[in-house]
């Protein structure tokens, strides 16, 4: 068990024993980034501005530092050691194709903090620019919270071969998480990385770790999805 894991064991397996050691083929290994936009990212643009309008910034702060101190230098590295390999790096992103958004989920009509809008060609829908999509990589457009429902993102992957999906993104409670579970549902193996995640405060966060880690998936740090992969390439 990597210290990662060990770090988010939750209840149900405090008294389980050790889990099986954590295997991959990188050859039919994918990471995935979910939801990071402009609109989510930026801090000056999108929900940071709105928050500094609203007087609630400082309460949020943490969050903005996080992604930008710790979230995307840690993702970068990691689709960079994908690209250098040649392993495949796929986004999901929040974006309706209907400008009145008429096409988005329930979820994301009903008002709250997941009502939001973001045409497909908007601003606030790209991708930030460190996390940008080069060549081919896959980008799919979702109007729910898991990239799996309303989407062909699993049947791609199953045309491809893969696997395993390594997930980063935002946030870890919802997203991430619904990402995680119905990837899990799907039969596929998935991995979440703990520094390229992010939730509204820490405590969220770690929660949502220690609910996923090992039943819906192996909780695991950057550089030891870069050593497993490396590790496993000299088998």
């Amino acid at each position: 068990m990597t210290k990662t894991m060990n770090k988010y064991i939750s209840f149900y397996y405090e008294t389980a024993g050790v889990p099986e050691e954590v295997t991959l083929n990188p050859d039919t290994t994918a990471l995935l980034v979910v939801d990071m936009q402009n609109y989510f990212v930026l801090k000056d643009f999108g929900e940071a501005a709105e928050f500094k309008e609203r007087g609630e910034y400082q309460r949020w702060a943490p969050y903005f530092n996080r992604l930008h101190e710790i979230v995307i230098p840690n993702t970068k590295k990691l689709m960079d050691f994908f690209r250098e390999n040649n392993l495949e790096v796929t986004h999901g992103r929040i974006a309706c194709l209907k400008k009145n958004g008429e096409d988005r989920c329930l979820v994301q009509k009903k008002p709250g903090w997941n009502e939001m809008l973001m045409h497909v060609d908007s601003f606030g829908a790209q991708i930030v620019d460190e996390l940008k999509p080069i060549n081919d990589e896959i980008v799919v457009n979702k109007t729910t919270d898991s990239v799996i429902p309303g989407t062909n993102y699993t049947t791609l992957l199953r045309n491809m071969g893969i696997e395993t999906v390594v997930v980063t993104g935002i946030v870890t409670d919802q997203c991430v998480s619904s990402t995680v579970r119905s990837l899990a549902d799907e039969g596929f193996e998935v991995i979440v990385v703990e520094d390229c995640c992010a939730a509204a405060s820490q405590e969220l966060h770690e929660t949502e770790l220690k609910i996923l880690n090992i039943i819906y998936s192996y909780v695991m740090s950057s550089d030891e999805v870069i050593e497993l992969i490396k590790n496993s390439q000299k088998k």
